[in-house]
Protein backbone atom coordinates (compact mmCIF):
# COMPACT_ATOMS: atom_id res chain seq x y z
CA UNK A 1 0.00 0.00 0.00
CA UNK A 2 2.90 2.32 0.79
CA UNK A 3 4.29 1.80 -2.74
CA UNK A 4 0.88 2.62 -4.19
CA UNK A 5 0.89 6.09 -2.56
CA UNK A 6 4.45 6.79 -3.67
CA UNK A 7 3.60 5.90 -7.27
CA UNK A 8 0.39 7.94 -7.15
CA UNK A 9 2.19 11.02 -5.79
CA UNK A 10 4.96 10.59 -8.37
CA UNK A 11 2.40 10.49 -11.18
CA UNK A 12 0.99 13.84 -10.07
CA UNK A 13 4.40 15.48 -9.58
CA UNK A 14 6.06 14.44 -12.86
CA UNK A 15 3.77 16.51 -15.11
CA UNK A 16 4.25 19.50 -12.78
CA UNK A 17 8.04 19.22 -12.99
CA UNK A 18 7.91 18.85 -16.79
CA UNK A 19 5.63 21.89 -17.07
CA UNK A 20 7.98 23.99 -14.94
CA UNK A 21 10.99 22.93 -17.00
CA UNK A 22 9.27 23.65 -20.32
CA UNK A 23 8.07 26.99 -18.98
CA UNK A 24 11.66 27.95 -18.07
CA UNK A 25 12.82 27.01 -21.58
CA UNK A 26 10.15 29.27 -23.06
CA UNK A 27 11.24 32.19 -20.90
CA UNK A 28 14.89 31.70 -21.88
CA UNK A 29 14.05 31.54 -25.58
CA UNK A 30 11.92 34.66 -25.34
CA UNK A 31 14.66 36.48 -23.48
CA UNK A 32 17.22 35.60 -26.17
CA UNK A 33 14.89 36.63 -29.00
CA UNK A 34 14.41 40.04 -27.37
CA UNK A 35 18.04 40.99 -28.06
CA UNK A 36 17.06 42.60 -31.36
CA UNK A 37 14.31 44.56 -29.62
CA UNK A 38 16.77 45.78 -27.01
CA UNK A 39 19.06 47.10 -29.74
CA UNK A 40 16.15 49.04 -31.23
CA UNK A 41 15.51 50.52 -27.76
CA UNK A 42 19.14 51.60 -27.55
CA UNK A 43 19.00 53.09 -31.05
CA UNK A 44 15.97 55.08 -29.88
CA UNK A 45 18.24 57.07 -27.58
CA UNK A 46 18.72 59.90 -30.03
CA UNK A 47 17.57 63.50 -29.99
CA UNK A 48 17.54 66.04 -32.78
CA UNK A 49 18.72 69.62 -32.99
CA UNK A 50 18.07 72.16 -35.73
CA UNK A 51 21.11 73.26 -37.73
CA UNK A 52 21.34 75.39 -40.84
CA UNK A 53 22.37 73.35 -43.88
CA UNK A 54 24.29 75.39 -46.50
CA UNK A 55 23.40 73.03 -49.35
CA UNK A 56 19.69 72.83 -48.52
CA UNK A 57 19.41 76.51 -47.62
CA UNK A 58 17.35 75.96 -44.47
CA UNK A 59 17.53 74.38 -41.00
CA UNK A 60 17.42 70.60 -40.83
CA UNK A 61 17.15 68.10 -38.00
CA UNK A 62 20.57 66.72 -37.07
CA UNK A 63 20.73 63.64 -34.83
CA UNK A 64 22.50 63.77 -31.50
CA UNK A 65 23.34 60.22 -30.48
CA UNK A 66 23.45 59.13 -26.83
CA UNK A 67 26.72 57.56 -25.62
CA UNK A 68 25.11 54.08 -25.70
CA UNK A 69 24.33 54.55 -29.38
CA UNK A 70 27.80 55.91 -30.18
CA UNK A 71 29.27 52.80 -28.53
CA UNK A 72 27.54 50.64 -31.18
CA UNK A 73 29.00 52.57 -34.13
CA UNK A 74 31.17 50.23 -36.23
CA UNK A 75 30.13 47.18 -34.19
CA UNK A 76 28.28 44.08 -35.34
CA UNK A 77 24.70 44.13 -34.07
CA UNK A 78 21.77 41.75 -34.37
CA UNK A 79 18.29 43.16 -34.97
CA UNK A 80 14.80 41.78 -35.35
CA UNK A 81 12.49 43.72 -37.61
CA UNK A 82 10.72 44.07 -40.93
CA UNK A 83 11.89 44.49 -44.51
CA UNK A 84 10.56 47.63 -46.16
CA UNK A 85 11.21 46.92 -49.84
CA UNK A 86 12.48 49.69 -52.07
CA UNK A 87 12.48 47.69 -55.33
CA UNK A 88 9.52 45.34 -55.41
CA UNK A 89 8.87 42.18 -53.45
CA UNK A 90 11.77 39.89 -54.23
CA UNK A 91 15.15 38.98 -52.80
CA UNK A 92 16.94 42.14 -51.68
CA UNK A 93 20.55 43.16 -51.16
CA UNK A 94 19.59 46.77 -50.41
CA UNK A 95 16.49 47.62 -48.43
CA UNK A 96 15.17 49.57 -45.49
CA UNK A 97 14.82 47.64 -42.24
CA UNK A 98 12.24 48.74 -39.68
CA UNK A 99 11.49 48.00 -36.05
CA UNK A 100 7.80 48.06 -37.05
CA UNK A 101 5.73 46.47 -39.84
CA UNK A 102 5.21 48.37 -43.09
CA UNK A 103 1.89 49.91 -42.03
CA UNK A 104 3.40 51.32 -38.81
CA UNK A 105 6.88 52.28 -39.99
CA UNK A 106 8.53 55.69 -40.16
CA UNK A 107 7.48 56.28 -43.76
CA UNK A 108 3.78 55.86 -42.92
CA UNK A 109 4.05 58.43 -40.13
CA UNK A 110 3.74 55.95 -37.28
CA UNK A 111 7.30 56.08 -35.91
CA UNK A 112 10.47 58.16 -35.78
CA UNK A 113 13.60 58.06 -37.94
CA UNK A 114 15.42 56.07 -35.26
CA UNK A 115 13.22 53.05 -36.04
CA UNK A 116 14.55 52.47 -39.57
CA UNK A 117 17.91 51.85 -41.21
CA UNK A 118 19.38 51.34 -44.64
CA UNK A 119 20.68 47.81 -45.16
CA UNK A 120 23.33 46.55 -47.54
CA UNK A 121 23.31 42.74 -47.44
CA UNK A 122 26.11 40.36 -48.45
CA UNK A 123 23.57 38.11 -50.22
CA UNK A 124 19.98 38.77 -51.20
CA UNK A 125 17.48 38.36 -48.36
CA UNK A 126 14.08 37.01 -49.37
CA UNK A 127 11.21 39.45 -48.77
CA UNK A 128 8.65 38.50 -46.15
CA UNK A 129 5.99 40.52 -44.33
CA UNK A 130 6.92 38.61 -41.16
CA UNK A 131 9.69 39.79 -38.82
CA UNK A 132 13.20 38.46 -39.44
CA UNK A 133 16.52 38.70 -37.63
CA UNK A 134 19.61 40.05 -39.36
CA UNK A 135 23.09 41.02 -38.26
CA UNK A 136 25.65 43.42 -39.67
CA UNK A 137 27.93 46.38 -38.98
CA UNK A 138 26.13 49.50 -37.72
CA UNK A 139 27.11 52.96 -38.99
CA UNK A 140 25.74 56.22 -37.62
CA UNK A 141 24.97 59.15 -39.90
CA UNK A 142 24.68 62.68 -38.60
CA UNK A 143 26.10 64.49 -41.63
CA UNK A 144 24.06 63.54 -44.71
CA UNK A 145 20.42 64.63 -44.51
CA UNK A 146 19.64 62.63 -47.66
CA UNK A 147 20.38 59.33 -45.91
CA UNK A 148 18.80 57.61 -42.92
CA UNK A 149 20.53 58.12 -39.57
CA UNK A 150 21.44 54.41 -39.30
CA UNK A 151 22.82 51.97 -41.82
CA UNK A 152 23.80 48.32 -41.59
CA UNK A 153 26.52 47.01 -43.89
CA UNK A 154 27.70 43.45 -44.50
CA UNK A 155 24.24 42.34 -43.35
CA UNK A 156 23.35 38.65 -43.19
CA UNK A 157 20.10 36.83 -42.60
CA UNK A 158 20.03 35.10 -39.19
CA UNK A 159 16.51 33.68 -38.78
CA UNK A 160 12.76 34.12 -39.20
Amino acid sequence: MKNFWIILIALFLIPTVDYAQSNNKTKTTTKNSDSGDNVWKTLGKVTFKKEYDEFMGFKVDVPVFAPEVKALDGKEITLRGYIIPVEGYKSHKSFVFSAYPYNMCYFCGGAGPETVMEVSAVEGIEYTADPITIKGILQLNSGDVNQLIYSLSEAKFVSN
